[in-house]
């Protein structure tokens, strides 16, 4: 299948999120693209789509958000997973479980949601998301679990098997 992996990152972490899906979906054999949500402008030629953003405030950057919007037709005529990527140490129903993800999902039929730890650099951070994440005490570091996210990936692919589409 053509599957086409986008991914809203601000710093680059959710990015190596969506990486890891996608390579663990080419080695079981789909042809798979990886591009920005800003980059998609139709989902011509793709046959299921895995959708992801990082998550700031709980709720999903506007590019994923905006893309979601403009193609939800689309996103509702193939198979659609849902991952996001959010602060590290808070528990996943505040962190990293988006406000809009709910309705969204009904929306679209989304097939599932999926939300991993992220990774935390403040080096990188503006002054503003210094302060947002200061107030939540998030632990600087790189959170993500990927052998969570290809084990994940692996269940996208498992499902994708044409017994199962």
């Amino acid at each position: 299948m053509r599957i086409l992996v986008t991914i809203a990152s601000r710093h680059g972490g959710t990015w190596g999120i969506g990486e890891v899906v996608a390579q663990t979906l080419r080695e079981r054999g789909h042809e798979v693209t990886m591009a920005a949500p800003d980059d998609v402008t139709d989902l011509e030629g793709v046959d299921a789509v895995v959708l992801g953003s990082a998550v700031y405030v709980a709720h999903w950057m506007p590019a994923a958000r905006e893309l979601a919007d403009r193609l939800a037709d689309e996103l509702a005529a193939r198979p659609v997973w849902l991952l996001s990527s959010g602060l590290a140490t808070q528990p996943a129903a505040s962190a990293n479980s988006p406000h809009e993800i709910r309705s969204l999902a009904e929306r679209i039929g989304a097939r599932g949601h999926r939300s991993f730890h992220g990774r935390l650099d403040r080096s990188v951070l503006s002054f503003a998301e210094r302060a947002t994440i200061s107030a939540a005490r998030a632990r600087e570091g790189d959170h993500r679990d990927m052998a969570a996210v290809a084990r994940w990936a692996g269940e996208v692919a498992d499902a994708l098997e044409p017994a199962h589409v």
